[in-house]
């Protein structure tokens, strides 16, 4: 998708091959991670970038995204009327669930990250109502809790930083008890388009090829599988997008910096030329000019999974309704008499 294309050159041509290439791209990638383990991340360099972010006197600064998604994942939980007494946060960064009031009935509160750092200032940033909580140093990739243990597994914009996905999901349903439920939010593959595809551009220009600066993400369309593929059922899966306006393209990466959002991939390059780095910067302004700046899209996949229990609506069988479809006007229009009544 391209906005705001303000040029007919031949520039304009190339970027539209090149925003639908890199969704392919970033789509294969996640395909070859589930089908073969290839590691795609560098879990250890990403710890690292977590620690100095982190540590940053500034670093509730770059909060701005993670707070935003993580009160809305808050709004989510209380939607839920089961009781979920033992919940666990997977990637729990600087703790922006348990900053807020959560819904009653939550007797145990587990945080869990591979940077000791996020878990010493989440577990500070906690405000715990009559529950108890308590960290645990864990790396993203292969949660580990008792089989049958959890009652909710929940996970604030940290999934998209896993190298086998499927494996993870299977890790979490696992840990769940029957009728369990699985709540998270993890960025989408059409996150920060703009400058994947302003970077390709400005490195076709100046050295005639293209390198893995933007982390590929999870596509939409393929979260629904693997959760049925690890064995959720009663899915729910939505869309958001966040679009955020920057002084310059040199503002955004900056903050995606102090978020710890910076490239972690095996194959990203270690060093960024000056001489691409200003052409980027002028293609992303010329493509993706907005109002005092340039904006950046963040997609978000909200997800929510129950695992199969006893107590859950099952389907009807095939054949046992008993009214059609194309009645349906006429059963709306009895209700309404029948209410006015």
């Amino acid at each position: 998708m391209i906005r705001n294309c303000v040029t007919r050159c031949i520039r304009c041509t190339q970027h539209c091959r090149i925003v639908a290439n890199s969704r392919k791209l970033s789509r294969s990638h996640q395909h070859r991670s589930s089908a073969s383990n290839v590691n795609i991340f560098d879990r250890v360099a990403k710890q690292a970038q977590k620690d100095r972010a982190f540590q940053r006197e500034d670093a509730d600064v770059f909060d701005y995204i993670k707070a935003e998604v993580g009160e809305r994942l808050v709004d989510r939980m209380f939607d839920l009327t089961k009781e979920c007494k033992i919940t666990a946060e997977i990637g729990c960064g600087r703790g922006f669930i348990t900053r807020h009031e959560l819904p009653d009935g939550i007797e145990q509160f587990y945080l869990c990250d591979s940077s000791e750092v996020a878990l010493k200032q989440a577990e500070a940033a906690a405000k715990p109502e009559g529950y108890k909580i308590t960290t645990i140093h864990m790396d993203e990739e292969a949660p580990k809790f008792d089989e049958n243990s959890l009652d909710m597994v929940i996970s604030n914009l940290s999934l998209h930083w896993v190298n086998d996905l499927p494996g993870c999901f299977r890790s979490i349903i696992k840990s769940l008890r029957p009728d369990g439920v699985f709540l998270a939010s993890i960025f989408g593959g059409d996150t920060l388009f703009e400058l994947r595809s302003a970077l390709q551009l400005a490195e076709i220009e100046r050295k005639g090829g293209i390198s893995a600066h933007i982390s590929p993400f999870t596509q939409v369309q393929d979260i629904g599988s693997l959760l049925n593929q690890a064995g959720f059922k009663m899915l729910t899966i939505d869309t958001d997008e966040l679009v955020i306006g920057y002084p310059s393209m040199f503002e955004l990466m900056y903050d995606l910096k102090g978020m710890a959002e910076n490239n972690a991939s095996y194959t990203r390059p270690l060093h960024l030329s000056r001489d691409v780095m200003t052409a980027a910067s002028a293609i992303y302004n010329e493509l993706y000019k907005v109002e005092n700046g340039v904006s950046a899209t963040f997609q978000l996949i909200h997800l929510v999974g129950w695992k199969p229990g006893p107590n859950q609506p099952q389907p009807l069988q095939r054949g046992s309704q008993n009214a059609s479809f194309a009645d349906l006007g006429i059963l709306t229009q009895q209700n309404d008499d029948d209410t006015k009544k």
